[in-house]
């Protein structure tokens, strides 16, 4: 599906750019770096503090950026210097990465510092990622950008694929904060990787409408697009969901199960072998489902997995939640984002992407923190029944709204 615009032999490859190279190796290791991270600081919090409290609170804070800064971050991006903006980002979240790691060598374990880290790491991520897809158009002419968004797509969906895979490999290193020395090192690399860019780029200049005209214009434009605006709602409580099962789940391994970190980080890659399925299903699937049908089954398989969860017992069941975890995840996922990406006019993508990712986040900080409390004061398993119950309600939802009756394709 992703790579199908190379099967034209007429078509000039954006693979032969040096400067998009160049973008794509650093995107794959940016790519790479964060799947690490998102992990190894939650776990590191475990360890510190067995409380499914804070270790939820880490990950509720991680989605605040995204949500409180994503809509203004795009009209930003397109105000500034591309190339140095991202070298910054980039070379922020290595300083705080090596911060964290120096700090916990020395025995120096703070919750807050933690919290401080986990906001700005995200903060500069989203950062580095919306000023990428500039950057891409700067560097490349018209006829190439349909290659280099293959190409990009297909990178970043590969290493989405394997991160928790390689996550699960560092979860047996015998002290967890290496992860975030790996992941500080990988980023001064990709820093250094896009330093060598010959940036074409013009100086910038401010829109003629004003910031908040811009930020008006993504604002309706997503109102007149119906479909996209309920799988927009959708999303808010189906991300909640996932919030609160994805936080409890690595709680539940290591306090219920008692799964050491090499169990945890072999059961876990199950999700990123159910990734690779899911991506090689997905061009099948939406070639005899729409977009809303394929939204709508997947959150109701996604709440079925809760239920396998809560009833695991072993690590074989687990590991087939996982599974079936990771395969609806990605096709629901590529559904969601390449409709978005197809229904946008182009001149509204970034501010339209920056607006629904900040919407697709509302509730997961909430969420998340109360999947915390929920585990602390009753159980695991009461959080999983939970969100299956949430899940079987927005599938209702999905059957009366817009997306059962539009026959649009994903």
């Amino acid at each position: 599906m992703m790579i199908s615009n190379f099967n034209t032999a007429k078509q000039p490859s954006a693979l032969r750019n040096g400067g998009f190279l160049i973008l794509l190796v650093t995107g794959g290791i940016m790519a790479m770096g964060n799947k690490i991270y998102e992990l190894a600081l939650p776990l590191i919090l475990y360890d510190m503090t067995q409380s499914s409290v804070v270790m939820s609170t880490m990950r509720g804070i991680e989605f605040l950026p995204n949500l409180l800064l994503a809509m203004f971050i795009g009209v930003w991006v397109d105000r500034a210097n591309k190339k140095k903006w991202s070298l910054i980002a980039i070379g922020m979240q290595a300083v705080i990465l090596f911060v964290l790691y120096f700090s916990l060598s020395r025995g120096y374990a703070s919750t807050p510092l933690f919290y401080g880290a986990g906001f700005l790491l995200m903060t500069f991520g989203y950062a580095y990622s919306n000023a990428r897809v500039a950057m891409v158009k700067h560097s490349l002419p018209a006829p190439l950008l349909t290659s280099a968004n293959a190409s990009y797509n297909f990178v970043v969906t590969f290493v989405g694929i394997l991160g928790p895979a390689l996550s699960g490999m560092l979860l047996m290193l015998p002290n967890m904060h290496t992860a975030l020395l790996l992941t500080a090192s990988a980023f001064l690399v990709a820093w250094i990787t896009l330093s060598a860019l010959r940036s074409q780029e013009e100086s910038p200049v401010h829109m003629r409408s004003g910031f908040w005209k811009e930020l008006r214009d993504g604002w309706q434009e997503l109102r007149s697009n119906r479909l996209l605006l309920t799988i927009t709602i959708v999303v808010v409580f189906l991300n909640s969901s996932a919030g609160m099962v994805d936080t409890t789940l690595i709680f539940f391994a290591k306090d219920a199960l008692a799964f050491s970190n090499a169990q945890l980080g072999l059961v876990l890659s199950a999700a990123g072998l159910g990734g690779l399925v899911g991506s090689l299903l997905i061009g099948l699937l939406k070639r005899r489902f729409t977009v809303g049908q394929l939204i709508s089954w997947t959150v109701l398989g996604l709440g079925l997995c809760s239920v396998l969860f809560s009833l695991s017992r072993t690590g074989w069941m687990l590991f087939l939640g996982l599974f079936l975890l990771g395969v609806l995840e990605t096709v629901n996922t590529v559904s969601i984002w390449t409709f978005r990406q197809e229904s946008t006019p182009h001149h509204l993508i970034g501010r339209v992407s920056g607006i629904t990712g900040s919407l697709f986040k509302l509730g997961l900080p909430f969420a998340i923190m109360a999947a915390g409390w929920m585990t602390k004061l009753s159980s695991p398993q009461t959080v999983f029944w939970i969100a299956a119950g949430m899940n079987l309600v927005i599938f209702a939802g999905c059957l009366l709204s817009p997306m059962r009756t539009k026959r649009t394709e994903a």
